[in-house]
């Protein structure tokens, strides 16, 4: 538990840099421009950096319903924003893989412990954004099925009049 606590203190620390390093995948990946055109960088990276930043706390504390009030919203958010589903779910997926890049780099594991240490981080961080992309998909959903219900539809992350 000392290596978890230490891991997750350590990318509470960087969160910032993490958001940034972030954002820069993002803007550089020709298979998130719905997030170039629709969704600013700053909030973007404000938004990831909150996330980094609490992440030890449903780590630790594995809060169901706050993991999903959080995804749920941005879902929502981001179908508002006209950003296809495809694209949320890979920023997500590029959330923990440059979370993962991170921690390879900054681990330094001594002893076995250490190692079955971090195996549960990695075990613990797969089931955290496993269940963000699954909430995150459920908010825009049904964000896109409340705009279908006022006479609008969204697809392909294009917004249409009925």
């Amino acid at each position: 538990m000392m290596i978890l606590y230490r891991l997750v203190r350590l990318i509470e620390t960087h969160s910032q840099d993490l958001a940034a390093c972030l954002l820069d995948r993002v803007q550089n990946s020709e298979l998130t421009k719905g997030y170039h055109q629709n969704v600013p960088g700053e909030e973007l990276k404000e938004t990831v950096g909150e996330i980094y930043l609490h992440l030890g706390e449903w780590l630790m504390g594995k809060d169901e319903s706050q993991l999903e009030q959080r995804y749920t919203q941005i879902g929502s958010r981001r179908a508002g924003q006209h950003v296809p589903l495809s694209e949320l779910i890979w920023v997500i997926v590029l959330t923990k893989e440059n979370l993962w890049d991170f921690i390879k780099k900054e681990s330094v594991l001594e002893r076995p412990v250490e190692v079955f240490g971090e195996l549960e981080m990695l075990q613990l961080l797969e089931q955290f954004f496993d269940r963000a992309i699954y909430h995150a998909s459920v908010g825009y959903e049904h964000a896109v099925a409340h705009a279908d219900l006022g006479g609008n539809s969204v697809h392909s992350g294009k917004r249409k009049e009925a």
